[in-house]
């Protein structure tokens, strides 16, 4: 619901953030890059328009995807998305397709952000040489830790880029992130999951206040993990929060993403 969003980004600019991500634009598939069906171009407007008519100038979008789109249709959304002014469009389509990444960011007048399924400098190296992203997006449990984080973030910056760490695995990985981020000039962002467990789980070592990150000072990663909680509460389930789904895209009754929070079926 475009409306809810609108909500909820409010609710986060209240407390001090300074911007919002979601990802309204369509299935993600395992059947490949696909082009956005007509309906998934007017959700991700839709979504757009009432989260920027809602913030103003006090918070920026940050549109998520991941990699679901063909060239063509990644470039076709992103530009009818860019009168929204989003601060990124995060890997619009597959992330090993370097020159087609490439390809996108020059077509559309947002910045492309990526590398949350990289690895290591290596696979960054690319990104940043061919110019196909303004904003890199390690994910700290992956990458290679926080020095070669470092690492990636040193070449970023010869090419002036951001770096603007992915948080997917929970609070110590958020909070390797929080390292990186003091240690580096061109950190753009910290990302945050906001959610009762995560809190207790550190046993609110870490606290976001008025939209800011106050970094710990505690040894280690300055964290304190509640093992207690954590063998109370194991994950018995067999799917994963974010999976590809069988079904192609449907151009006829449209789509709804649902990743990240996944409807009752009946």
């Amino acid at each position: 619901s475009p409306e809810m969003a609108a909500e909820s980004a409010l609710d986060c600019v209240a407390r001090g953030y300074t911007a919002i991500k979601f990802d309204p634009a369509g299935p993600y598939t395992m059947r490949g890059g696909h082009m956005p069906a007509m309906t998934d171009i007017s959700q991700s407007v839709a979504f757009c328009k009432a989260i920027r008519a809602a913030v103003g100038d006090k918070a920026d979008l940050l549109f998520g995807t991941h990699g679901q789109f063909t060239t063509a249709g990644a470039i076709r959304l992103g530009n009818a998305i860019a009168p929204y002014s989003p601060l990124w469009y995060e890997e619009p389509i597959p992330p090993d397709a370097v020159e087609q990444m490439a390809a996108v960011a020059r077509a559309v007048p947002i910045p492309v952000a990526t590398g949350e399924r990289l690895t290591t400098k290596a696979e960054f190296a690319p990104v940043l040489r061919s110019g196909a992203a303004a904003i890199l997006q390690p994910a700290l449990g992956r990458v290679g830790g926080i020095w070669e984080a470092k690492k990636i973030a040193a070449m970023a910056e010869v090419y002036n880029a951001q770096i603007a760490p992915h948080l997917y695995a929970g609070p110590v990985e958020w909070a390797a992130n929080i390292h990186l981020a003091t240690s580096i000039p061109n950190i753009l962002m910290c990302e945050c999951i906001e959610t009762p467990f995560h809190d207790q789980l550190i046993k609110s070592t870490i606290k976001v206040e008025d939209g800011f990150i106050t970094a710990p000072t505690a040894a280690g990663l300055g964290i304190e993990v509640d093992e207690a909680l954590a063998r109370a509460h194991p994950y018995t389930g067999n799917g994963l929060h974010l999976e590809m789904q069988d079904a192609p895209c449907d151009y006829v009754n449209g789509n709804a993403f649902e990743g990240g929070a996944p409807s009752v079926k009946s």
